[in-house]
């Protein structure tokens, strides 16, 4: 992924208003991301637990979303529908968010589980290790990791923008 700017990430939220775009808190460290090992932005909001965004890019834009989910998490080990990485310990989260459109306003959403770090990119790459400490066993070389990462976040944001 390449390098976003702030006015960027803001223009590309298609699930909540262009005040709430223009108001959520964007992470600190965006000159600090390792961008070429990023395949989105993902980030939680450090003033409202339980609220993050995820910024994907797709052909020519970005799509933003501002997604939920339940602090904590299950205790449970559970996996990433995003890039199959399996956590323990709350490491996964239900993440829900708006429809994009009439449809959102309506109050229909979409959700899926993803890493509650949000570092689905990072797992898939293994320059991050899950919580116990390995992953499991896969016949899919890297290429074929990131590239299920990317489809798989990808078929999520056409499940919002419907």
């Amino acid at each position: 992924m390449e390098p976003i700017s702030e006015r960027d990430i803001r223009s590309s939220f298609v699930n909540c208003s262009k005040g709430d775009a223009k108001r959520l808190p964007l992470p600190q460290d965006l000159s600090d991301r390792p961008w070429a090992d990023l395949d989105f932005l993902g980030w939680s909001d450090p003033s409202f637990p339980g609220r993050c965004y995820v910024v994907v890019p797709q052909d020519d834009r970005l799509v933003g979303v501002a997604l939920r989910y339940e602090t904590g998490g299950s205790r449970r080990a559970q996996m990433c529908t995003i890039c199959m990485t399996t956590h323990t310990n709350g490491g996964v989260s239900l993440m829900a968010a708006h429809k994009a459109g009439e449809s959102g306003r309506r109050g229909n959403s979409i959700g899926t589980y993803m890493c509650a770090d949000l570092a689905c990119s990072l797992y898939a790459r293994r320059k991050k290790t899950p919580a116990l400490g390995r992953h499991y066993r896969e016949d899919l070389d890297p290429e074929e990791r990131i590239e299920r990462v990317r489809d798989n976040v990808n078929a999520f944001i056409a499940r919002i923008v419907g």
